[in-house]
């Protein structure tokens, strides 16, 4: 009887179609190796949602990321509670993962929640990952976070100037015009960027 294998197996096993070690690595006490197993699953497309689904639950916060990271290209996978993720690193690769999917992924909920992590939450990667996945939606709904965004961190900033590009009206104009003055340089040239 095969053991827990190790990351190193479990690696391997994703590069030489070993489904069995692959599988087994999702059963380790290393959050590690329960991560890497499902990349090697998503390797050998044997990975599929419920996998993806069950492994948010996981109490490794580096397995919750790799399933957002996973997640951004599934559709099927709600990304919701992941939005919600005690983690911030977790919440921030979940935005980023709602971003990947593009406007197809932009529901009501995933933009109300988007937009309510890039104005209130206490983390300014979270808030970037949050305003980039709202200028990615390109959701009406998410323009007043856009907008709010503009007057946070110099990172966020920028962020927010490059999330306003599917975005018209005077409201973005003014936003923009706003930036050219931007005390940080590169929102200036975020600004120019856009031209």
């Amino acid at each position: 009887m095969m053991g827990v294998p190790s990351r190193r197996d479990v690696a391997i096993a994703g590069h030489s179609g070993d489904e069995v070690t692959a599988r087994a690595g999702l059963g380790s006490g290393d959050g590690g190796v329960r991560a890497s197993a499902l990349t090697a699953l998503a390797r050998l497309e044997l990975l599929d949602d419920r996998d993806v689904t069950a492994a948010f639950g996981d109490a490794s916060p580096v397995v919750r990321r790799r399933a957002c990271e996973l997640a951004a290209h599934r559709p099927g996978i709600d990304l919701l509670p992941a939005l919600d993720d005690l983690d911030d690193t977790v919440v921030e690769i979940a935005a980023f993962a709602c971003g990947e999917r593009g406007a197809e992924g932009a529901t009501a909920e995933v933009v109300a929640r988007l937009a309510a992590l890039a104005v209130d939450h206490p983390d300014a990667l979270v808030r970037e990952a949050a305003v980039a996945a709202l200028g990615a939606l390109e959701a009406p709904a998410g323009l007043p976070a856009i907008l709010a965004a503009t007057r946070d961190k110099p990172a966020i900033r920028r962020r927010a100037v490059i999330a306003l590009t599917p975005f018209e009206g005077p409201e973005v104009t003014a936003a923009l015009e706003r930036a050219r003055g931007d005390r940080d340089w590169q929102v200036r040239q975020a600004v120019e960027d856009l031209a």
